[in-house]
């Protein structure tokens, strides 16, 4: 698979595969969502090392043409680590009820940050006189502890196509400032010789992203909360890959507004 990677650089960034065959030159677009999983050097992230000496397998030419990347770290938690024991054993229970429950309980935590139990509305201040407006990860906990927030599978699958048929959102002003303002922040705050990059390819990311943001809810114009949506999700995505490099003298992405 290795050898096969420098085939796929310009399938992620142009989206078009470039054959030549029998005399035959052709451009074939090729625009599809690309998710993948990879298990670092040793089955454990040493945080002591860049995301690319974690994954030796993967150039860094090609981590730098995914639009997020996160770092998922087995953090020892009690009640998680029990939440997520009970699911299990429920599962291979055989008792329907407890499954259920398990099931719920875990949902609960994930949804309470650890706080224990799901956070009410009351919790979570949208847009109230003297409170700022809830953040993305506030929204998201929100909408996950809500009863019946799941979709059928087949009606999720006529949204997708849908949007992605009739959708076709661009950027209005206000977008393009958040953008802008993101990416050129994040270009003064890195540091000469750290470890993250920032290049007009995250720039082209955050427009990649707005976009789908607006996609998602079926607008025709990237609206500026969709961007600053987009802007958390990078801004997180980006602490999680350079925030145990910050004392070499990388930056706190969750610092740059």
């Amino acid at each position: 698979m290795t050898s096969e990677h420098p085939a796929l650089l310009e399938v992620m960034e142009q989206q078009e595969v470039s054959v030549a065959k029998a005399g035959l030159v052709a451009n074939l677009p090729a625009r599809a969502s690309i998710l993948a999983a990879a298990n670092p050097v040793g089955g454990h992230y040493n945080r002591a090392k860049s995301l690319s000496e974690n994954l030796r397998g993967i150039s860094p030419a090609m981590l730098s043409r995914f639009d997020l990347i996160f770092v998922l770290l087995d953090r020892p938690d009690e009640r998680m680590d029990e939440a997520l024991s009970e699911h299990v054993m429920a599962l291979h229970s055989g008792l329907a009820g407890r499954a259920h429950a398990a099931r719920q309980r875990l949902i609960e935590y994930g949804t309470s940050g650890g706080a224990g139990g799901a956070p009410s509305q009351s919790t979570i201040s949208f847009g109230s006189a003297g409170g700022s407006p809830p953040t993305l990860s506030q929204r998201l906990k929100f909408a996950s502890a809500a009863e019946n927030s799941q979709l059928p599978v087949h009606l999720l699958k006529k949204y997708v196509s849908y949007a992605r048929t009739y959708c076709h959102p661009r950027l209005s002003e206000e977008a393009k400032q958040v953008i802008q303002a993101f990416y050129l922040r994040m270009r003064s705050q890195v540091a000469p010789g750290s470890k993250s990059h920032v290049t007009a390819r995250q720039l082209e990311s955050l427009v990649r992203l707005s976009e789908a943001r607006a996609r998602a809810e079926l607008r025709e114009v990237v609206q500026r909360s969709d961007a600053e949506d987009v802007v958390e999700l990078v801004r997180e995505a980006l602490y999680d890959r350079f925030g145990g490099d910050l004392a070499a003298g990388c930056t706190d992405y969750r610092q740059v507004r």
